[in-house]
């Protein structure tokens, strides 16, 4: 039995054994609800799912709610709940207005969350059951969700205990068929995405159950996906590996070396994409984790590599932080194939943890890429990377906990050599980021140090102690403070067991001792009363959790202890006089968050931050208060209530009011004595003489008061009331048995209070019977913070516990509060006086209207009301529910539901026959308000509130457990022990917690289980109806919903849904009484608001799936509803239609079938005939009414196609229909037409393949034909339809001056688009299928107004009809390409893209007839304008069809041929231009890897045109050519490559082949390079310098070619930078290389746009990680471009190398870095200033993350080089023989030493320091220099500075001191 249900109230704890038998009747009902022969019985078991499992959508909606982000869980009981009701709330309405409740939309979990005991068998039925249900219902989207959801579920949980196989094929094949086919089905968007979330997560966790052989067929299966890296379809590939591939232990034979070093190769082909590198990161880790026989060590290097630069931090300070221009994937693919952490952190985490092992270089790798990060924690070096370093932070220690715990289990953990080497690192880490001043950051340190604490306590205490010590001293950085503080509570209990263990058990080495962490304890325990701050709120809460977590590891405080001697400084009795003189200070001084305000929607009170801000402050004295010893509780006690007694605090309500109730909680007979009974009578002796109504119960109403004057109380005297009426109610909510010695006094007070004219004191007489009938009934643990179990290690110590670690041992469970007789008999008592008599009074008052005076009238209803509530909020489900009849009128014992799960909140009171009492009378008071009281919201919502406690049985408890749930998942280091504990070995299976932890969380277990005991018992059940009074409840809640008041539809509503969800049966009448409120002409605006509100709701729409009369009431009414004229009552209607698409499920197939059946229910043709008519503009009907007709119209028409019952005519029509609506007036309805056609014409009977063979056969041609080509063909054949249709279409195209967003061509329309009218045309969510399919960085193809969506539907019109389309569109066409105006321009494109990538029979007739001839008059035309829709009308018409791409279109060769064409040579340059750039938009969507013969030819013959052009004299078309070329070369190379893996190619192809591997253009352009550099170098200087005329006539020559050269070069580089960006580097690496020269040296020319280019193109490098066997090359290059004989070539070089070494460190080999090393130092040097401060600034760079041992030689002999020309300037003169430039290299190089430890203090920087100040008496630039650095120097240690300084002698301090002072005039 699992502990939660184990330490449940005795009672409820003994019915849970039942649970077992119960699910295996529950799976029984399952299995013979599902017949194979019947599909739609699929339906009929989700009411079983609800029943096993069902997700959560809900959240908490508390006002404070946001606060929990620092909650540390710690507890929110009752009394906690009740302090903040009565702060926030004005007396009884508000809570349920502010504290909304959570609706039931779906039901949770019953047996898995209820963790129940049951049968692994009948768990594995379900699993087999549900897989099964979950394959065949295929086109049944809703259902998929449902099962899968709960397969994800039970998959998780068991996964350890299931053996089962679950083969990987039909779950890719559910998701190929759902999301990555053209035409999926009609479901709405946010079911689309929740079928892929679930398919993702169900793939996830099937994984473990993919039998052996699955990873090879996986691998093969997507392996093919990843040929061409410049194909989207390589993206989906890599994100299929990453969701599929298996590493289980049955398929681990599958990996090996030579797999991984595949992987690595592929994810080389695509450079810097975050999204590429999720992927193969994600993927990496996995084997990491799994393999454990592969060796990574040849992999390490490369693999660091990748892994640092992921992170995207700025390496200098020109340098971003994110990459330059990073490869695009399409949005629908990053959507799909989401990470759920945004960036990499998490597996990177995995995979540095699990390539640890002892003598690995994994630790080494791990040390050097620390090295080169950690500086990004600093707080100063703060930006968009900080997260994803917080995230890699937290993964690491998460992740090495996890890898502990797992290896603790099996024997066979990390030795202590790695653990401590790990923890080291991590140490630099947290010591960066400690106070960093992201709060996300500075919270995940804390928690890292934690539990690293636990690991390795000798090197993490001492830290944290050093820290908190620093803290202190600098007590004015508050966020300094707060974060240590919090530090010392998260790791108090490792603190703990180290400074016990050391003396006992001494399993710990601890330098220093354990005396410091025992003096830590002490100090900590100490200053947290000094940080009580009633002006300090952080630090105040930060002290409070201290206090909190320091106590939570005590047993007992006591200062007789002996166990306690540890601490001897402590003396606890004054220890705690002083923290209630603290504690009473700071209530005092509070003040409220935010401005009082009385009016009635807000509280009568604001809370402060003690509440508003978490729970520390009530831990905090639960726990204080629960340990301490009988005698410091009694000093306790008589403190807090002489301070209650004598402070009225209004402004501290929940404050005080939580003290006592810690107070009463901790030892409830003590306190009610001394708490309780005097606060009491001071209310009684002040209500004593106070005006009274007589509404409060005592039988003496005088109706004739109605003419009296009404009586009021004095404000003081209603405050003071009200504020210990409030105190009180928190106070008594664990007083249980004690309270009866007082109960005459409790009436008396109550009554007294609803008696009292004053509303506020009523309310807070409410609040009173509201807590005390809960502490007389209900179940609550009264013992939770006393300590029960001693630590067997050391006494003193309270032993925490791990649910994990249950199993029937002998773990003392709370103690319950179970009621007594006498206590169910005084809550008895109380619902008669103040239930049942109100009802009376209640009816009294609606039957027989006493008062005269509707004042008089309200206040008393206000009152019954308010009594009525109280009474059932208190007593909450302890009342019985309803019974419901059976559907035969008679209940036998035999049909009554049995019993599910065991659960209750209390003691039952009261009966069935009292809650049907109350909902009669309840409804005769509805109708009453309704017709006499109807404008007063109060009373309203107040008969709301009685409706969903009465009708809604369980509701409170559900809405109090969700509320409160969320707070388990954000709990702090400060109350967990990680399951590794290496102070005091004794490892767990999980968490430990202390008890009161587990408490509460059983004590919210229990809350849950009492409100699901009952509420499926009926709802599964077909034997019974909705109880009456439950629809007399409903039948008022549809009224109340309808209301003019917002606020009282709102809460009707959610109260109303709450109802249709545990009863679907009423949902049906519900949509009728809606639906008619829609179609009524006369209906108000407030009746169609709420009518909406209602039918919105997911519940409703999902129910229309099933039910035929709903759906189509609620479609016609919808559709029908265009009459009303407000506003909002339109906005409304809208909303819910588009809400409706959202959510669309499609439909059941029975309602075809079942709808003609119903007499009263139109047939499916009839209703599809009838929304038909409404959707023609000639209608009249407002255009979006019109839209929404066709809309609906569409989605009819696609649910019907699966159907064979339905008729085809319907499908023709309604194609039909959308053709001709594209001729429409209306925007809307054209687009909405776009998407239709493309979703109903799915055949192509015309299609032919590139063989020129039919696609289809025959048979399917004269289908095809029959149903839709003949009505189609009618339509076009009409004359000028093509015209008037392209001219519509055309006036989507909205075109601006600045038109330069990239629609991508799916939906460009949005611009005149509302966000609603969007949501009803892109109807479908459109996923992978979308094009262009490949990425696109070109930007001579400029904006995209070509929308591929219009091209794919002229496609399909003539695959679906054949020529007569091309022929009736000939004329038009050539007409619109001819025009001036653009938008006709893009609609033509848009067409003619269609046609040439239709591949139709006849279509290579009609291209030699007019269509080559209409291309080669696009590409002469001489307009600009319309460039992009022509380029992009190319590209569409060249994509390769097919998944991947690979199919060659028809006139694929013919377009290519005819662009190649060579042009006259008359034309402008614009054409020229304009002709690459549509070369260039082809070129890039042909497959390299499966070129014809045709097009290699093409290759190689465009390749010699370009080379031959590179000089052309237009920018724009050099331009033009060198992205040409980039796309040209990389096509070849990646050609070649894929040929010598398919080697077995030959035959014609061969010789083609030969040509391109030649590679003849290779060294064309590196040599060339090299030649046109110096000549451009030399004319530059030439140019530069002021020469005579003695120049030859060879130089003047020279000079002459120069500007060829300069365009030459132009065109490389643009060439270079369309390589880099385009992603397609990879395979052109050897001559990006080869160019390294050119780009470093001609960043500075007298041609600026030259060095521009050479900019962008160094911007771009800087990024590129340059691999093996190339890396070698560019090191040479590097080496040589820094001994260049111009010093700007020199700098460049070294901007290029800071960024060059941070990418490359780990991948250089030693001899290398050497060499840069040398070379770097020997430009210390230079004779130019720049050069040499620039070698400086990179050598710190260097010594940051660089190798140690180079660094520490340099380190050395610099500082003996410079202490020995410093001696020499003592000595002799200043000119000795040193150079400016020597002594100035020297200090530089101090310089660099000095700045590579930015915030550290090593023990050779003192001296270095102190050197390098001495040479501030040099002349410039060594003075300056010195005095910059020495200025940096101080401002990177201000912060740690008082304790650094430490480390200097006084005479080097006063060095220091000289050199910082500002220069003196007079000096």
């Amino acid at each position: 039995m699992h502990l939660y249900n184990a330490w449940l109230p005795p009672l409820v704890a003994e019915e849970t054994k039942k649970e077992k038998e119960s699910f295996s009747r529950v799976v029984s009902s399952l299995k013979d609800l599902y017949r194979p022969d019947d599909p739609d019985s699929v339906y009929s078991t989700l009411n079983w799912i609800s029943v096993i499992d069902l997700q959560f959508s809900l959240t908490p909606s508390l006002p404070f709610a946001s606060s929990y982000k620092n909650s540390c869980c710690l507890d929110q009981n009752r009394g906690y709940r009740w302090a903040v009701d009565c702060v926030w709330h004005m007396p009884c309405v508000l809570n349920f207005l502010d504290v909304t409740s959570n609706i039931l939309s779906c039901m949770p979990v019953l047996f898995i969350k209820a963790k129940s005991d049951i049968s692994l068998d009948d768990v594995v039925s379900v699993v087999e059951s549900g897989l099964e249900l979950f394959h065949k219902s295929q086109s049944k989207l809703y259902v998929q969700v449902r099962w899968g959801n709960l397969l994800v579920r039970l998959l998780n949980k068991y996964r350890k205990k299931l053996s089962l196989k679950a083969q990987w094929r039909p779950l890719y094949d559910t998701l190929i068929h759902t999301h990555f086919t053209r035409n999926t089905g009609p479901e709405g968007c946010k079911l689309k995405q929740q079928h892929f979330e679930m398919v993702t997560s169900l793939v996830r966790s099937c994984r473990l159950f993919f039998p052996a052989g699955s990873a090879s067929e996986i691998w093969s299966e997507f392996r093919s996906l990843l040929e061409n890296p410049w194909h989207n379809a390589t993206f989906e590939g890599a994100g299929f590996v990453r969701l599929f591939l298996p590493t289980n232990a049955e398929n681990q034979d599958f990996f090996s070396d030579n797999w991984i070093r595949e992987c690595m190769e592929l994810w080389d082909t695509i450079p810097n994409c975050q999204f590429w590198n999720s992927q193969w990161t994600a993927v990496v880790a996995r084997v990491v984790k799994n393999c454990k026989f592969i060796d990574w060590e040849g992999f390490l290097p490369t693999l660091c590599t990748r892994f640092l630069n992921m992170f995207e931090v700025p390496v200098a300070a020109s340098v971003s932080g994110s990459y330059p221009f990073s490869v695009d994937v399409p949005r629908n693919t990053r959507f799909l194939f989401s990470n759920k952490t945004v960036n990499p952190a998490r597996a990177i985490a995995k995979s540095v943890v699990y390539l640890l092992k002892p003598s690995s270089a994994a630790q080494e790798h791990f040390e050097k890429l620390v090295n080169l990060l950690e500086q990004y924690y600093h707080p100063s070096n703060g930006g968009r990377w900080t997260y994803s370093l917080e995230r890699f932070l937290l993964y690491l220690v998460i992740t090495f906990q996890k890898r502990l715990q797992h290896e603790q289990q099996l024997s066979c953990t990390l030795g202590k050599s790695e653990r401590t080497a790990f923890v080291n690192v991590l140490l630099r880490l947290i010591d960066r980021g400690q106070y960093s001043k992201s709060e996300h950051l500075s919270e995940t340190v804390a928690t890292a140090t934690s539990i690293l604490s636990y690991v390795e306590p000798s090197m993490v205490l001492p830290f944290l102690a050093s820290r908190f010590h620093m803290a202190l001293e600098t007590m004015t950085a508050t966020h300094q403070l707060k974060t240590a503080v919090m530090s010392v509570a998260f790791a108090g209990r490792s603190l703990f067991f180290t400074s016990l263990s050391s003396r006992s058990v001494k399993s710990v080495d601890l330098e220093g001792g354990d005396d410091t962490f025992i003096a830590l304890l002490m100090i900590s325990l100490s200053n947290a009363l000094l940080g009580m701050d009633a002006n300090d709120p952080p630090k105040t809460l930060a002290t409070m959790q201290l206090i909190g977590s320091i106590f939570s590891n005590m047993a007992m405080l006591d200062d007789n202890m002996d166990e306690l001697s540890f601490m001897p400084m402590i003396i606890f009795s004054e220890w705690l006089d002083e923290f209630f003189c603290r504690l009473f200070s700071l209530l005092l001084h509070l003040e409220p968050s935010s401005v009082l305000n009385e009016g009635l929607h807000s509280s009568a009170t604001s809370g402060t931050f003690l509440v508003e801000d978490g729970p520390y402050y009530y831990c905090m004295l639960e726990i204080l208060l629960g340990r301490l010893s009988k005698q410091l509780y009694d000093q306790a006690l008589k403190k807090i209530s002489k301070f209650v007694r004598t402070n009225i605090l209004p402004g501290a309500i929940a404050e005080v009011g939580l003290l006592c109730c810690a107070s009463v909680h901790s030892n409830p007979e003590e306190a009610v004595v001394h708490l309780v009974e005097p606060i009491l009578s001071s209310v009684l002796s002040s209500l004593n003489g106070t005006p009274v109504t007589g509404f409060g119960g005592r039988g003496t109403l005088d109706p004739s008061a109605s003419t009296k004057a009404k009586p009021t109380l004095s404000p003081a005297l209603e405050t003071a009331i009200d504020y210990q009426l409030k105190i009180l109610s928190v106070a008594i909510n664990y007083g249980g048995y004690a309270l009866l010695h007082y109960k005459d006094q409790f009436k008396e007070v109550i009554v007294s209070a609803f008696d009292s004219p004053s509303w506020k004191v009523n309310g807070a007489g409410d609040y009173l019977l509201r807590s005390l009938l809960g502490s007389l009934v209900l179940y609550y643990p009264t013992d939770q913070y006393k300590c029960t179990f001693n630590h067997p290690s050391a006494a003193a110590l309270e032993e925490w516990v791990s649910a994990k670690d249950y199993s029937n041992r002998a773990l003392k469970g709370p103690k319950w509060h179970v009621p007594c007789d006498e206590e169910v008999q005084f809550a008895d008592e109380l619902l008669i006086l103040h239930f049942q008599s109100a009802l009376d009074d209640l009816l009294r008052i609606c039957q027989t209207k006493i008062y005269s005076d509707p004042g008089i009238e309200k206040e008393h209803l206000k009152v019954t009301l308010l009594r009525i509530d109280s009474c059932l909020q208190g007593v909450l489900s302890c009342l019985p529910d309803f019974s419901p009849p059976s559907r035969n009128g008679m209940i036998k014992e035999s049909s009554y539901p049995s019993f599910l799960i065991a659960g209750a909140t209390g003691a039952r009171v009261g009966s069935t026959q009292l809650r049907e009492k109350a909902a009669e009378v309840i409804h005769t008071a509805s109708k009453y308000l309704l017709e006499e009281k109807s404008d007063d919201s109060i009373l309203l919502i107040l008969i709301i509130r009685i409706m969903d406690a009465l009708g809604n049985y369980g509701s409170l408890e559900y809405d109090e457990w969700s509320n409160h749930r969320q707070a388990w998942k954000l709990e702090s280091a400060a109350i967990i022990e990680p399951p590794i504990n290496f102070i005091v070995p004794s490892h767990s299976k999980g968490k430990r917690r202390p008890r009161w932890a587990l408490i509460d969380k059983v004590d919210m277990h229990s809350t849950w289980r009492s409100s699901q005991s009952s509420y499926h018992l009926f709802r599964t059940s077909g034997n019974f109806s909705p109880p009456d009074h439950v629809i007399l409840l409903m039948d008022d809640l549809l009224n109340l919903s309808l209301h003019n008041y917002e606020s009282v539809r709102m809460l009707a509503g959610k109260s109303l849904l709450k109802i249709m969800n545990r009863w679907p049966s009423l949902i049906s009448k519900s949509v009728f009484s809606l639906s008619e409120n829609l179609r009524k002409p006369n209906s108000p605006e407030h009746a169609v608001l709420g009518s909406c509100a209602v039918l919105c709701k997911q519940t409703v729409l999902e129910h229309l799936t099933m039910d035929p009369k709903a759906f189509s009431s609620f479609l016609l009414a919808v559709v029908l509803s265009s009459h009303h004229e407000s506003l909002k009552a339109q906005k409304a209607i809208n909303e819910l239609f588009v809400k409706y698409n959202i959510h669309f499920a499609g439909v059941s197939e029975s309602i075809f079938r079942t709808m003609d059946s119903h007499l009263d229910t139109p047939d499916f043709a009839d209703l599809v005939s009838q929304i038909g008519s409404m959707s023609f503009d000639s209608t009249g009907l407002h255009w979006r009414y019109n839209l929404m007709a066709n809309r609906v119209l569409l989605l009819l028409a696609m649910v019907s196609r699966s159907d064979p019952h339905i008729s085809p005519k319907i499908l023709s029509e309604t194609a039909g229909h959308f053709l001709k609506n594209l001729k429409s007036q209306l925007p809307q309805t054209r687009i909405l037409a776009i998407s239709a056609l493309n979703k109903l014409l799915k055949d192509s009977p015309h299609k032919i393949s590139a063989d020129g063979r039919s696609v289809f056969s025959k048979n399917s041609q004269e289908n095809a034909k029959s149903a839709l080509e003949g009505a189609l063909l009618e339509i076009f054949q009409e004359e000028g339809f093509f015209n008037e249709t392209l001219n519509s279409l055309s006036h989507v195209h909205i075109l601006t001056d600045n038109d330069s967003g990239s629609s991508r061509g799916n939906h460009g329309n949005s611009s005149f688009q509302s966000l609603a009218d969007r949501s009803i045309t892109r109807f479908y969510f459109d996923f992978s299928a979308s094009w262009p399919r490949t990425p696109s960085w070109i930007s001579l193809l400029g904006s995209d107004t070509f929308y591929s969506n219009f091209a794919r539907v002229f496609k399909r019109l003539i695959q679906e009809c054949g020529m007569p389309v091309l022929l009736a569109l000939k004329s038009t066409f050539e007409e619109f390409v001819n025009s001036k105006e653009r938008s006709k321009q893009c609609v033509a494109a848009e067409a003619f893209a269609g046609v040439l990538h239709s591949d139709v029979n006849g279509l290579l007739e009609e291209w030699d007839s007019w269509m080559m001839i209409q291309l080669q008059h696009i590409i002469l035309a001489q307009s600009v304008e319309s460039i992009p829709e022509w380029a992009a009308c190319i590209r569409y018409a060249v994509t390769g069809k097919g998944k991947h791409g690979t199919r060659v279109p028809l006139l694929r060769q013919q377009i290519l041929n005819c662009l190649l064409t060579p042009l006259p040579p008359s034309v402008t340059t614009t054409v020229v231009a304009k002709r690459y750039a549509f070369i260039s938009a082809a070129l890039i969507e042909l497959s390299p890897q499966k070129l014809s013969v045709s097009e290699i030819e093409l290759h190689n013959k465009l390749l010699d045109e370009l080379l031959g052009n590179m000089c052309h004299s237009s920018a724009q078309v050099r331009e033009a050519i060198g992205v040409t070329l980039s796309v040209l070369c990389s096509n070849i190379r990646l050609h070649v490559s894929s040929s010598q893996d398919h080697s077995n190619e030959w035959g014609k192809t061969e010789i083609s082949n030969k040509q391109l591997k030649e590679e003849n253009w290779v060294q064309l352009l590196t040599e060339k390079a090299s030649e046109v550099v110096v000549n451009i170098q030399n004319s530059s200087l030439s140019d530069g310098s002021d020469k005579s005329t003695d120049i030859n006539i060879r130089n003047a020559h020279q000079n002459g070619d120069s500007q060829d050269d300069v365009k030459w070069m132009e065109t490389l580089f643009h060439f270079i930078i369309s390589t880099l960006k385009s992603g397609r580097s990879s395979y052109l690496l050897d001559v990006i290389v080869g160019l390294l020269y050119p780009v470093i040296s001609l960043q500075e020319t007298s041609n600026k746009d030259l060095s521009t280019l050479a900019k962008a193109a160094f911007e771009l490098l800087k990024w590129r990680i340059i691999l093996e066997p190339h890396l070698q090359k560019a090191v040479s290059v590097i080496l040589s471009s820094a001994n260049d004989p111009n010093w700007r070539t020199r700098s460049a070089t070294l901007t290029y190398l800071r960024t060059f070494m941070f990418r490359h460190t780990f991948i250089l080999s030693k001899g290398d870095r050497q060499k840069i090393w040398k070379t770097v130092e020997r430009l210390l040097q230079d004779s130019q200033v720049e050069v040499r401060e620039h070698a400086a600034a990179v050598l710190a760079g260097l010594m940051k993350g660089g190798d140690g041992d180079l660094a520490r030689d340099f380190r050395e002999r610099t500082y003996v080089e410079a202490n020995i020309i410093q001696r020499s300037r003592k000595t002799r003169n200043r000119n000795s023989g040193h150079s400016v430039a020597s002594v100035h290299g020297v200090v530089l190089a101090l310089v660099a030493s000095v700045l590579s430890v930015p915030y550290d203090m090593p023990s050779w920087l003192p001296d270095h320091v102190t050197l390098l100040a001495r040479f501030s008496g040099e002349p410039s630039p060594v003075k300056s220099t010195v005095t910059k650095a020495v200025a940096e120097f101080r401002r990177t240690h201000a912060d740690t500075w008082n304790v650094q300084k430490d480390s200097f002698t006084e005479e080097q301090l006063e060095v220091l001191a000289d050199t910082s002072s500002s220069s003196s005039y007079f000096a």
